[in-house]
C-alpha cells in the first residue's frame, strides 16, 4: 500500500485516540467536581465538545467511562512515580526518595479528590475502588518489594508494606480527613524536598534497612 493510501486511516485512528484521551480528561474533571451520581454523560459530551453519539461510541455507559478514567489515572500515576532505581544508586536513598515521591503524589489535591471519590463510590462500584487500590497502593508496594528483593533484603514484601505505612499513611489519612490540607502545587520531582519531610523518611528507611 502506498503512503498516500495509508495516511487517511492512520489519521482517523489518531483523531479517535486523541478524542478518547480528551474525553477522559474532561470526564475526570466532571467526576471530581460533581461526584459520580451527579455527573452525567450529557455534561461530559458538552464539555468535551463532542456529540453524545460519539461519547457512547467510546464508552457504553457512565460506569464504563468511570472505570476508564480510573485506568487512565493509574497510567498517569505510575508514569510519575517510576521505580526506586530511577531515583538514586544508593539503595537507602533510592527507597527514601521513592517513598517521598509516593507521599508527594498522594498528597496532591487532584489525587486526594480522586481517592475520596473512589471511597464514596466503594459500596456502589466495588470494582472501581478495588481497581484504584490495586493501581495506586498495590502497584506501589509491588515496585518497592521488587526493588528490595533485588537488593537481597529479607522479607522484602513485609518491609515494603511497613515502610509505606509508616512514611505515607499518617499524612495521607490526615489529608483525606481534611485534618491537613492537600498540596495544590504541581508535584514535580524538583519540588520533592519542599513537599515532604525527607529527613524523617530517611531516618525511618535507614533504621528499617539496618534492621532487615
Amino acid at each position: 500500500m502506498s503512503a498516500a493510501g495509508a495516511s487517511p486511516t492512520r489519521g482517523r485512528q489518531r483523531r479517535g485516540e486523541e478524542l478518547r484521551r480528551h474525553i477522559l480528561l474532561v470526564a475526570k474533571d466532571v467526576f471530581l467536581e460533581t461526584g459520580y451520581e451527579r455527573a452525567s454523560m450529557d455534561t461530559v459530551a458538552t464539555r468535551a465538545g463532542t456529540s453524545k453519539r460519539s461519547l457512547y461510541a467510546h464508552f457504553e455507559s457512565k460506569d464504563k467511562l468511570f472505570l476508564a478514567v480510573m485506568d487512565w489515572v493509574r497510567e498517569l500515576y505510575l508514569g510519575r512515580l517510576k521505580t526506586p532505581d530511577a531515583y538514586a544508586e544508593d539503595p537507602a536513598e533510592a527507597v527514601t526518595l521513592f517513598c517521598g515521591r509516593f507521599l508527594q503524589l498522594m498528597a496532591w489535591e487532584p489525587q486526594v479528590r480522586t481517592c475520596r471519590l473512589c471511597i464514596a463510590e466503594a459500596e456502589r462500584l466495588p470494582g472501581s475502588s478495588s481497581a484504584y487500590f490495586d493501581a495506586i497502593f498495590a502497584s506501589t508496594q509491588e515496585r518497592l518489594t521488587g526493588y528490595l528483593a533485588e537488593h537481597h533484603v529479607l522479607d522484602a514484601a513485609a518491609l515494603a508494606e511497613d515502610l509505606l505505612a509508616r512514611t505515607v499513611l499518617p499524612r495521607l489519612f490526615r489529608t483525606l480527613l481534611n485534618v491537613e490540607g492537600p498540596s495544590r502545587d504541581e508535584p514535580g520531582e524538583e519540588a520533592l524536598p519542599a513537599a515532604v519531610d525527607l529527613p524523617a523518611i530517611r531516618r525511618l528507611v535507614s533504621a528499617a534497612l539496618q534492621g532487615g
